[in-house]
């Protein structure tokens, strides 16, 4: 069973959970990228990040190779920007059909989901999301997200 990672990690959490998640399951990774993505501060990233979450923003992305048909099971990673999904993220899914796949979906946060797991999974409507991850602050606490992600890797082998 051929496995692809996309994902999109502003600070490094949601690459950090896709390595591992690579490690164990030997999968391609796809990481998405902005054109223009500017270093901001905590705060700045919160501020700026709602916005474009608020207004809808679409950011326009580096070049990247990625064709849902050659994989039997998908997984996408994104941070929570403001309670959904990041506009890396949303920019790729308006670009990209997916459809009649199994999906796997992650979501970093540093203090709640918000409503991103189920936003992603309408965005998705036309596949099977076979599972569900929520990491807090994974690189703050990598032993534990190691372990939530071997847990979480096994039932996607199952």
């Amino acid at each position: 069973m051929k496995t692809t990672i996309v994902f999109y990690s502003y600070d490094g959490n949601c690459k950090f959970v896709s390595e591992q998640i690579s490690s164990l399951l030997k999968a391609d990774v796809v990481q998405i990228e902005p054109v223009k993505e500017k270093r901001r501060s905590k705060f700045g990233m919160i501020f700026v990040g709602a916005g474009q979450v608020i207004f809808n923003r679409k950011p326009a992305l580096k070049p990247y190779t990625f064709d849902a048909a050659e994989s039997d099971l998908i997984i996408i990673g994104t941070p929570v920007w403001a309670g959904s999904p990041s506009p890396a993220i949303k920019s790729f899914l308006s670009q990209t059909k997916i459809t009649g796949k199994k999906l796997a979906l992650f979501v970093c946060h540093g203090g709640g989901p918000g409503n991103a797991l189920d936003k992603l999974k309408a965005e998705l409507k036309d596949n099977t999301v076979i599972a569900e991850l929520s990491l807090q602050d994974p690189v703050k606490d990598a032993e534990k997200a190691k372990a939530q992600i071997e847990e979480w890797v096994k039932n996607l082998t199952c």
